[in-house]
């Protein structure tokens, strides 16, 4: 599979497991469910923008690195302190820390794919690539 491809569907799958997780951290008050929870839809629009619009360019594989950094802290956040005990003893727990363990792994996964991009982008630009008039200038 193509390295741009993958980067799609691993920065896809972050952000559909970014908005589950939102989702459930609102169905279970760990959110308070209010108009500061929108704050989340320009992020995810953003981050599919980058996605979907930029895969291909320098400016769509930061938007995906930064997003990968902060689909990595959500599980960490939770983590930390008290942890998901509360939450395991709850109903429908496993589907909330599958979701932050999945969130984890694709996030990084995604992080790592667009540092990779990056890097090759940087490479190629400044070894390899010319402007396109560069040799076509008195050819006419």
């Amino acid at each position: 599979m193509k390295h741009t491809a993958m980067l799609r569907v691993a920065s896809l799958l972050s952000v559909l497991l970014f908005t589950f997780h939102v989702a459930d951290d609102i169905a279970r008050g760990m959110e308070s469910g209010t108009v500061s929870n929108l704050a989340a839809v320009p992020i995810c629009v953003a981050w599919l923008y980058g996605t979907l619009v930029l895969a291909e360019r320098w400016s769509g594989h930061v938007i995906m690195l930064v997003g990968g950094l902060l689909g990595m802290a959500v599980p960490v956040l939770h983590m930390m302190g008290s942890g998901v005990g509360p939450i395991a003893r709850a109903g429908g727990a496993l589907f909330f820390i599958w979701t932050l363990l999945a969130l984890g792994v694709s996030a990084l996964f995604s992080f790592i794919l667009s540092a990779r991009g990056l890097w090759s982008l940087t490479l190629g630009r400044s070894r390899w690539s010319r402007p396109d008039d560069v040799g076509l200038r008195g050819t006419r």
